[in-house]
């Protein structure tokens, strides 16, 4: 294949796909486990969380990455072979530590004819991985076709009786899988832009397990409740300062390399998070609600969130020809992102 020229080269959006668990738990079952902290009222109206997704016995991390792939190639009619590049997305917290998420995606869905990578950051994963895919078509004539693709499970850390991480009581489960295609003709992916902040690099984590706090016979039930903040304050007053600021900027900066105007946006796939924020984010970009779809029945499956929301936008026809859509995400980290996407045929640039 010839070297591409920025004018002619684009990626496209084939498709996407998708597992969740069927297990859940409900508002009114998470109040209980914080034992009288939050309400099941407060859980539904303040935090947003209707229901969640949970794992079930067999719901790996691995594995679920594997099942939203294999349905992403059912629902694009794509052969495994034809992929020539695997991006995993799935979490640290999986089936075997140290074994490696897209070889194990390579290998169960029989993309015999690619390579893998894991990257990682947290719940930015997804649009990072959108841009790295992106960029390595453009760099690599032997790279057509990319499958980004992974699971999440980090709920299973969480300790719902400690009142600082309720903002991480929505944490899921679920997989989602997004296939983009050198030159496919149609869904672009345009511009994206991230930013991140290492001030805030260890202010949250899984505080028990790594080489700092080992797991041992002594502490071992708590390690797996150990998904913490480690510096509240210095989170909360640092966020305050620059969370909004860097997320608008990202998003601006993905509409100016785009070419696109901002008040074109038509559709926003966001992560999940608190109610008032999310509808105050709503109106500051002009959006209303059903512009969006608030994940509400199905919690934050981490990086899954944007797969998810645009594969549930796409069912129900929220997306039609000449669509611009707009996922935006942020991790603990702190990371933040955003991309743009012209749903229906590509426009060629002059």
């Amino acid at each position: 294949m010839s070297n591409v020229s920025e004018h002619n080269f684009h990626a496209g959006i084939l498709g996407t796909g998708i597992y969740i668990p069927e297990h859940r738990m409900t508002a009114a079952q998470i109040s209980t486990a914080t034992k009288g902290l939050w309400s099941e009222e407060a859980i539904i109206n303040k935090l947003g969380i209707v229901e969640k997704s949970i794992p079930g016995p067999e719901d790996g991390t691995q594995e679920m990455g594997a099942l939203a792939a294999l349905d992403c190639l059912r629902n694009t009619n794509t052969a495994a072979s034809e992929i020539d590049l695997i991006l995993s997305i799935g979490e640290e917290w999986k089936e075997f530590p140290l074994t490696t998420t897209g070889i194990y995606i390579q290998e169960r869905i029989g993309a015999v004819n690619a390579w893998a990578i894991d990257i990682q950051q947290r719940c930015c994963t997804t649009v990072a991985a959108l841009k790295i895919a992106k960029d390595m078509m453009f760099a690599d004539p032997d790279i057509n076709m990319v499958l980004i693709a992974g699971g999440y499970r980090n709920g299973d850390f969480l300790d719902y009786t400690n009142g600082s991480v309720s903002f991480m009581y929505n944490l899921a489960a679920g997989a989602g899988a997004i296939l983009l295609k050198k030159n496919l003709g149609y869904n672009e992916l345009l511009g994206s832009h991230m930013i991140t902040d290492g001030t805030m690099a260890r202010d949250v984590g899984v505080e028990i397990g790594g080489t700092e706090k080992p797991v041992t016979c002594g502490n071992v039930s708590e390690a797996y409740s150990s998904l913490r903040v480690f510096d509240e304050k210095h989170m909360k007053d640092r966020l305050n300062e620059v969370s909004m600021k860097n997320w608008m900027t990202c998003i601006d900066q993905a509409f100016i390399k785009s070419g696109v105007n901002k008040s074109e946006l038509n559709f926003l796939a966001s992560l999940h998070f608190k109610r008032s924020a999310y509808s105050g984010l709503l109106a500051t970009l002009g959006l209303v609600p059903d512009q969006t779809i608030y994940l509400e029945n199905y919690g934050h499956i981490g990086q899954i969130d944007q797969i998810l929301s645009l594969h549930l936008a796409n069912q129900m026809g929220k997306l039609t020809e000449g669509s611009i859509v707009s996922m935006i995400a942020s991790g603990i980290g702190y990371a933040w992102g955003a991309n743009v996407i012209r749903w229906g045929k590509h426009k060629v640039q002059s």
